[in-house]
């Protein structure tokens, strides 16, 4: 036997270690293969045990380091060919989550990240798929092994020492790494998790990863990555070896399966579905193919693969139209069907709500008011549109501020719109009664007025409308019931409360006021995503679109467009969405026919409201719809 493990000084079964605790022993006295991530990849693992049978590397000398399985389609049978290889590996965090029968996988991705909820997939196929018996297994398995070879003494870990989960990149400052050897107690780790091989030498310590097997390493080629630890009279040679295998048979199967398609498009293109878990120096590499290489490691500093220039400037998140950060092509909508012309009537409005969507306040013209002749142009081109809009929506601002405003709902109901105004109830709107009356009785059902109440408690309302805010909404509302208007309530999500729980607080609020609204149908209740300009947020790309199961014409930009006159200006101008009235980038043209070129996703609140809030301003609204939990 070439390799034993040892506990407690005897020889047995690996004991499961964290930090600088009791590990499992490996002494070897040839080469070594490392190999992490199987990932359910059924053909590189089989690729592997035959390219070690090639090399006549004997299983007593070859470490998994862990996450045998995770994204790809054959997880029982994976974990099965692993077990009759007979070779030795620790748990990595996908081991420890379905071994104790965790909610997810553990893998340490940000909430909400595209990662995060490509994970819930694969992890639900994962959990169908495997034994009991495997479970138990995965449970005996080791945290840590510490390798003796050449001389010299190697933790073998998946994320970090302290950590299962941690990801430890090529980027990583060597202080970090430094730690977590110190913490181990050895000359160097191996680790895995982060599925980017590389290797790092400093002042005779060493970190090496040698990347996985079951996913490519996000460099645009199939491959995937293993180790030769190869001890020499000069130091242990620290080979990197590409493996090649039948990619495109486990993308097949990944399909069938039914598992997200960017897992498949990865296994296929080399690049990774998302790239939310990388730092930036890693992003620069995407798609750049890495080349084999041996490192010595001995008393000198030494790294591999070479990195990029330091004059080589990432890109930043939303900074390019066309790709995102990570090298990926940005989604573009298409306009599928204008349904919904919108007009922003002014950014003044009564109230300085706290993080309102276009910053309306009383002090805020950056929008001016349009005007009746502005707005009949474009009614006019509408009405002449085949097929022409259905729906004609005034926002602001607060609408009932604009002088003409009555006049433009009237110029729309005359041309047979339905009309759609949002308002806050309040005294700009209460001072037009006589009119809107008029209105309503003259054109019905034609009219519907959108009453934004943040909160179904007063406090949660004045904390974002101010003081004094709640009972003249409350009449309001009341005045429009009372007289026959077809009203629907916009809410707020600042809370984070589950959205069964708000729909509940609002219908007992409905029945107390005798509102005639169904708080459950979410064209009568928009509860509205939450947006910041300083939250981090994914970029949306073209495999998004199956990632997310998600339509390209189900974002609101595939079916309206946004009037508005900025100050300054010479004439109004058409813009994509509700959203973004002050970003040139979404500047279409000065007609609706100019505007009808497609939108690039290219702004935060593309992903936070319309893709992974799934909210629309229009009436064609579609239930908001969670990220998937694949």
């Amino acid at each position: 036997m070439h390799g034993e493990v040892w506990r407690d000084g005897r020889p047995g079964t690996a004991t499961m270690a964290v930090g600088n605790g009791p590990a499992a022993m490996l002494a070897a006295a040839g080469p070594v293969l490392v190999f992490g991530g199987c990932y359910s990849n059924l053909e590189a693992t089989r690729a592997l045990r035959a390219e070690a049978v090639r090399l006549g590397i004997p299983p007593d000398h070859t470490i998994c380091t862990g996450d045998v399985v995770a994204y790809c389609a054959d997880a029982r049978e994976t974990v099965a060919l692993i077990r009759d290889w007979g070779i030795h590996a620790i748990m990595g965090n996908c081991e420890e989550a379905l071994g104790w029968d965790r909610d997810d996988c553990g893998c340490g991705f940000a909430d909400g990240t595209a990662c995060d909820q490509l994970s819930a997939a694969w992890y639900a196929h994962a959990d169908a798929e495997i034994s009991d018996e495997q479970r138990e297994w995965m449970r005996s398995l080791p945290r840590r092994i510490d390798l003796l070879l050449g001389g010299r003494r190697l933790a073998v870990v998946h994320g970090s020492v302290d950590s299962i989960n941690r990801f430890i990149f090529g980027s990583t400052p060597w202080s970090d790494k430094e730690r977590q050897i110190a913490l181990a107690g050895c000359d160097g780790v191996l680790g895995g998790h982060c599925g980017v091989p590389f290797t790092q030498v400093v002042a005779g310590r060493l970190w090496h990863n040698a990347g996985a097997i079951g996913m490519p390493a996000n460099d645009g080629t199939q491959r995937g990555w293993y180790s030769l630890l190869v001890p020499t009279d000069d130091g242990i040679e620290v080979h990197a070896e590409a493996l090649e295998y039948d990619a495109e048979l486990a993308a097949r199967k990944v399909r069938a399966r039914g598992l997200p398609a960017g897992y498949a498009a990865a296994l296929e293109t080399g690049l990774w579905p998302s790239c939310d878990v990388l730092p930036t120096a890693e992003l620069r590499l995407r798609g750049q193919a890495i080349p084999a290489g041996t490192l010595l490691w001995n008393n000198a500093s030494a790294s591999w693969p070479a990195t990029v220039a330091d004059d080589h400037q990432p890109r930043t998140k939303f900074s390019d139209p066309e790709v995102t950060a990570s090298g990926e092509r940005r989604a573009t909508v298409a306009l599928e069907r204008l349904e919904t012309v919108w007009f922003n009537t002014g950014t003044l409005c009564n109230l300085a709500c706290e993080n309102c969507y276009i910053e309306s306040s009383p002090k805020n013209d950056r929008l001016v008011y349009l005007t009746r002749a502005e707005v009949r142009r474009f009614l006019e081109e509408a009405a002449s549109r085949n097929p022409r809009p259905s729906e004609i929506g005034f926002t602001g601002g607060e609408p009932f501020m604009n002088p003409d405003i009555l006049g433009m709902i009237e110029d729309s109901l005359v041309a047979r719109f339905r009309v759609l105004v949002l308002t806050n109830a309040m005294r700009p709107m209460q001072r037009r009664q006589e009119r809107l009356i008029d209105l309503n009785r003259r054109f019905p059902g034609l009219l519907r007025l959108r009453v934004s109440l943040d909160r179904h408690q007063r406090a949660g309302h004045e904390q974002l409308r101010g003081p004094h805010t709640w009972n003249k909404t409350i009449d309001g509302l009341l005045w429009l019931a009372r007289n026959g208007f077809d009203v629907s309530v916009a809410g707020r999500t600042v809370w984070h409360e589950d959205q069964a729980k708000m729909r509940a607080g609002y219908r007992a609020l409905f029945a107390k006021l005798g509102f005639a609204i169904d708080a459950d149908d979410p064209a009568r209740l928009v509860l509205f995503p939450e947006m910041t300009a300083s939250d981090d947020v994914p970029e949306i790309t073209e495999h998004c679109w199956g990632i997310l199961g998600k339509r390209p014409d189900s974002v609101m930009c595939a079916r309206s467009r946004m009037v508005v006159k900025r100050k300054g200006a010479d004439r109004p101008r058409v813009v994509s969405c509700t959203l973004l009235p002050y970003d040139d980038a979404f500047e279409l043209g000065t007609t609706l026919a100019e505007s009808t070129r497609p939108v690039r996703l290219n702004h935060r609140y593309c992903a936070q409201f319309c893709v992974l809030g799934g909210a629309s301003c229009s009436t064609h609204h579609e239930a908001p719809r969670p990220c998937p939990t694949e």
